[in-house]
Formats: C-alpha cells, sequence, structure tokens
C-alpha cells in the first residue's frame, strides 16, 4: 500500500495514484459540493439582504364579508359583527346575539362558553364599550368561507426582537364554526 501522507489506507490514495475514472468522479463529487455551498451561501445572503415582503390589507375589508351563498354571507355577516361590535367597539351585552350559549374556546387564554368569553374581553382584556363604527377598523387580508367555517386573516405588526425600533407585518387569524347562525367555536393561534 502506497500512501501520500502517514497512515493513509487504500480509499485515502494521493490524487496522482487514482485512475482516470476515480479522478473524474472524485472531481464530479467536490464540484457537487461546491456548488450545493455557494447555492447556500446565496440563498442566506439574500435572506439577509432582502426584507419580507409587508403584509397588506384588503382596500374595503367591509366587502370581504359577503357570499352569493346564502348560508356563507350570513355567517360572514355574523363575523363581521363579532370583529366589528364585539372585538373593535367593545359590545359584549351584545355577545348573546352572534355566540351560542356553548361556545367552545381553542385559545388557551379564553374560557370556554359565552360567558367565559365575555369574561375575558370584559374583565382581563378590560375592553370598554365604544361607539360601533360604521366601517370595521380592523386591517383585514382575506375573509374565506367553507361549509359552517369562516376565516378572518388580519394584518398583525409586531416588533422586531432584533431591533425595537423597527417592526414588521405578518398575518393573524380567527376562525368560527358557526351552528345556527351564531359563532358556536373559536380557534386563532394564540399561545400562553
Amino acid at each position: 500500500m502506497s500512501a501520500c501522507r502517514p497512515g493513509a489506507t487504500a480509499p485515502q490514495l494521493c490524487h496522482h495514484e487514482l485512475t482516470g475514472r476515480q479522478k473524474t468522479i472524485r472531481g464530479e463529487f467536490m464540484a457537487r459540493h461546491l456548488r450545493l455551498a455557494i447555492a447556500a451561501a446565496v440563498l442566506l445572503g439574500c435572506a439577509c439582504a432582502h426584507a419580507q415582503e409587508a403584509v397588506a390589507p384588503a382596500p374595503d375589508p367591509d366587502a370581504l364579508f359577503h357570499s352569493k351563498d346564502p348560508v356563507l354571507d350570513a355567517n360572514k355577516q355574523t363575523a363581521y359583527h363579532i370583529v366589528k361590535d364585539l372585538i373593535e367597539a367593545g359590545h359584549w351585552e351584545q355577545a348573546d346575539k352572534y355566540l351560542t350559549e356553548r361556545y367552545i374556546q381553542h385559545n388557551p387564554l379564553a374560557a370556554s362558553g359565552r360567558a367565559g368569553v365575555v369574561k375575558f374581553f370584559t374583565e382581563v382584556v378590560k375592553a370598554k364599550p365604544k361607539p360601533i363604527p360604521a366601517k370595521m377598523q380592523s386591517k383585514i387580508v382575506s375573509v374565506t368561507a367553507e361549509g359552517d367555517l369562516v376565516v378572518v386573516s388580519y394584518v398583525r405588526e409586531l416588533k422586531d426582537p432584533k431591533d425595537p425600533a423597527k417592526s414588521y407585518t405578518t398575518t393573524w387569524f380567527d376562525m368560527w364554526r358557526f351552528k345556527d347562525g351564531k359563532a358556536d367555536e373559536h380557534w386563532d393561534p394564540a399561545t400562553r
């Protein structure tokens, strides 16, 4: 066994001892890894050099809460009033118009039941009633209705944890399952 360095074994032959085919395979292997390393560096560089695209709200959010299908339209309209009348304006005394009594809550911060969500917004969040606006104030990205579900996606602006002087946008959502014209179940991405 010939070796170019002390302790080298047969698979570690010096480049000058490799056959033509072995040199080609070794060269292709090294070229492939070099291309992958360059591609990874370019992608990482691009990710750092360019910021994400900002999440943009719909120009007329109220228009998103309509459907040609009468059932979907009714569910979207109930979602609209949950957002505008309850969440934005704080009129939780009207919750019985829009939420079932059993209202199943998947947000870990609020209890299930209409009374549980009303308590969360009135006692924990301390939402105070204010005039219900003629048009929705929330920055809505989209409203999707399918079957008994309605999903409302919002623009969410957050402070950049690396630089609190800067902010960025992402999305938030509320999803409701409707039963007999009222929201009966709710999901959102909230954490403890």
